[in-house]
C-alpha cells in the first residue's frame, strides 16, 4: 500500500500543475507569447495540446493572444492564455471585449515586479487591482489566486468550470515563487475531477437568441459553425447580439452580466482557513505569502499566541461576508502583501467591526518571510 501511495505522488512545478489542471478541465486551445515567469506554461502546452488534438499558437504579441483566445472560445473550445505583468497590460482591451461578449476563457498572470518591465523575474503581487479593474467600464470578472502547487491544479480546474458556467473570463493570479516551486502532489484521477461544460441551446436555430436572459442570468451558448446565428460585437447589444441604443435594453444587459456573478457568490467566493476556530489574531493573505503566513501562524501557536490564517482563494468578487466574519472574531488582522497594500485596502473597506488592521508590505522583489509576519503576531 505504501508503494502505491508513493507512485501516486508527482513532483511538479507550479506552472506544470497549472498545465495539468487546464488539460484535466478540458482546455484544448492556447494562444500566447513567451514571458517570464510564465513561459513554462506555454512551452509545455505547445507539446501536450497537439497530442490531445488541441491547438497551440504562439502569437505575435499579447494583444493578439487574447483575441485568439476569445475567437477560439466563441468557436466552442475551452481556451486559455498565460502571461506576466507587461503582457497582462496589453491584454486589457480584449479582456473587456471578452467580458461584453461573454466569452468563457482563462487568463493566467504569473506576477512579477513592475511597473513596466520592472523586476524580471522577481515575485510580486502588484497586479491585484489591475486584475479587477484593468479593463475599462463597469464589467464583471472573477479573479482567483494560487498559493501552492496543489492549488495550481485545483484552482485551474475551478477557473475553467466557473468560466464555462458563468460565461466569463476568469483570471488566475500566480507569482514567481508559486510558479517555480516544486512539490510532491497527488493528483486526482480523471473520474474524480468535476468538469463543467457550457450549456448549449436546446431550441431550433431560428429560435436562438445568443444573449437571452434565463433563470441563471447566463445565456445558453452555441458555437460558431453549429448552425446557430450568433452576432458578436463589442458594443452593448440586445438579446440577438446586435448593437442597441435603447436605454432599457442597455440597462437590462449590463445589470444581467453583473447579476449572474452575484447569483453565484456562494460557489465563486472561496476562502480557506487554518487554526481560526479560537483565533484572536488573524493573518489575511493570498498567493505565496499565504505559505509564509501559515508557517508564521503555526510558530505563533507554539508560543501560545492564538493566531489563525484566512487564505483568500477568490480575490474578486471580494469575499466580503467571510472576511467580515473573521474580522468580527479577531481583535487584530494582519494583511501581508508584496505590493503597496492593494488587498489591504479591500480588507479595510469591509471592516465594520472595528478590528485593527495591520498592513505589512514589501516591494523589493523578495518574498515576505514567516519571521516578518511572526514579529507582527508577537507584538500586536
Amino acid at each position: 500500500m505504501e508503494n502505491v501511495e508513493q507512485q501516486q505522488k508527482t513532483l511538479l512545478q507550479g506552472n506544470e500543475a497549472i498545465v495539468a489542471g487546464a488539460l484535466a478541465a478540458g482546455c484544448r486551445f492556447f494562444a500566447g507569447y513567451p514571458i517570464t515567469p510564465a513561459s513554462e506554461i506555454s512551452e509545455i502546452l505547445s507539446a501536450k495540446l497537439p497530442e490531445l488534438g488541441g491547438t497551440f499558437i504562439q502569437m505575435e504579441d499579447e494583444i493578439a493572444s487574447m483575441g485568439a483566445v476569445i475567437g477560439a472560445s466563441l468557436a466552442g473550445a475551452k481556451a486559455m492564455t498565460a502571461t506576466s505583468g507587461p503582457g497582462f497590460s496589453l491584454m486589457q482591451e480584449n479582456l473587456g471585449y471578452g467580458c461584453i461578449v461573454e466569452a468563457p476563457c482563462v487568463i493566467v498572470n504569473v506576477m512579477r515586479g513592475g511597473p513596466s518591465t520592472g523586476l524580471p523575474t522577481s515575485p510580486s503581487q502588484g497586479d491585484v487591482q489591475m486584475a479587477r479593474w484593468g479593463t475599462h467600464g463597469d464589467h464583471p470578472i472573477i479573479v482567483l489566486a494560487v498559493s501552492s502547487v496543489a492549488d495550481c491544479f485545483s484552482v485551474t480546474v475551478k477557473a475553467f468550470n466557473l468560466a464555462e458556467k458563468y460565461r466569463i473570463p476568469v483570471i488566475i493570479l500566480s507569482d514567481e515563487v508559486v510558479a517555480h516551486t516544486r512539490e510532491s502532489v497527488v493528483l486526482p484521477d480523471a473520474e474524480q475531477i468535476r468538469v463543467f461544460d457550457r450549456v448549449k441551446p436546446d431550441v431550433p436555430p431560428e429560435w436562438y437568441k445568443p444573449y437571452a436572459d434565463n433563470n441563471r442570468g447566463v445565456p445558453d451558448m452555441a458555437a460558431f459553425g453549429d448552425g446557430y446565428r450568433h452576432h458578436v460585437t463589442g458594443l452593448v447589444h440586445d438579446e440577438k447580439g446586435f448593437p442597441t441604443q435603447n436605454s432599457q435594453e442597455i440597462d437590462t444587459f449590463l445589470k444581467r452580466i453583473h447579476s449572474k456573478i452575484s447569483k453565484g457568490f456562494q460557489e465563486i467566493q472561496v476562502v480557506k482557513t487554518h487554526l481560526m476556530e479560537d483565533a484572536e489574531i488573524c493573518v489575511i493573505a493570498y498567493g505565496s505569502v499565504a505559505r509564509s503566513a501559515l508557517r508564521a501562524v503555526r510558530d505563533a501557536r507554539n508560543r501560545g499566541i492564538k493566531a489563525g490564517l484566512v487564505q483568500l482563494v477568490t480575490l474578486f468578487p471580494f469575499p466580503r461576508k467571510s472576511v467580515d466574519t473573521y474580522l468580527r472574531q479577531c481583535r487584530v488582522a494582519i494583511v501581508p502583501e508584496m505590493n503597496m497594500g492593494q488587498m489591504g485596502r479591500e480588507v479595510s473597506r469591509v471592516n465594520q467591526a472595528g478590528c485593527r488592521i495591520v498592513k505589512h508590505n514589501r516591494i523589493d522583489g523578495q518574498l515576505i518571510t514567516p519571521d516578518e509576519i511572526l514579529k507582527h503576531l508577537a507584538t500586536v
